[in-house]
């Protein structure tokens, strides 16, 4: 790995240590709604599959590892479930994926989901509580927004490896109404979109 790397490791690591450390005050915390952020009144889920970009993201132990290029597959599995497959581009260049399985928890909207993947610590059950809400969504399917019900996590999707500047309006508005904070948000470099790691809210 060469210095710029390192030096690049360094910095997102100490960026998302700062956004997870409580006596910053800074990041999400949990309970600090009434209600869970409110799922898209109805999702197609048959528009929903296929491949999403992964622009921006609050922070998790697992994603630190990826430099770039996160992406992530849906498809219907034979159980009428939906197969994940997450990959991205880690800091040595190296390829990074995991595989899981998301089931639709409120059929009434298809916009909540129970995502699982083996051998990941409190994601390993195959059935259990949402942990995945679509809470915004284009009107053409061109971008998503995902968080959970205690908003720990957030996901920035797009069809595309860039958005268009009345997008990501879009985008912001909706991060503010499901309760979170753009700074939560770290930009993912995207090869043909971003190329930076910064809170959202300043760029």
């Amino acid at each position: 790995m060469n210095r710029n790397r390192v030096r690049s490791l360094s910095s997102a690591l100490a960026v998302a240590a700062a956004f997870w450390t409580p006596c910053t005050g800074i990041g999400p915390t949990a309970a600090t709604h009434a209600e869970p952020p409110a799922p898209v009144a109805e999702l197609d889920l048959s528009r929903y599959l296929g491949t999403w970009y992964q622009l921006a993201a609050v922070p998790q132990y697992f994603n630190v590892v990826c430099a770039r290029d996160t992406r992530a597959e849906y498809a219907l599995d034979e159980y009428g479930d939906v197969s994940v497959h997450n990959s991205c581009t880690t800091w040595s260049g190296a390829q990074n994926e995991i595989r899981g399985t998301a089931t639709v928890t409120d059929p009434m909207t298809n916009a909540q989901f129970h995502v699982s993947f083996p051998g990941v610590p409190t994601q390993e059950a195959r059935y259990g509580p949402p942990n995945y809400i679509v809470t915004a969504l284009g009107d053409d399917y061109s971008w998503a927004l995902v968080t959970d019900p205690n908003r720990l996590s957030g996901f920035v999707l797009s069809r595309t490896t860039a958005l268009e500047a009345t997008q990501w309006r879009e985008i912001r508005a909706a991060i503010s109404t499901a309760g979170e904070d753009g700074c939560w948000y770290l930009t993912s470099p995207t090869t043909g979109g971003l190329d930076l790691l910064a809170p959202l809210c300043t760029v």
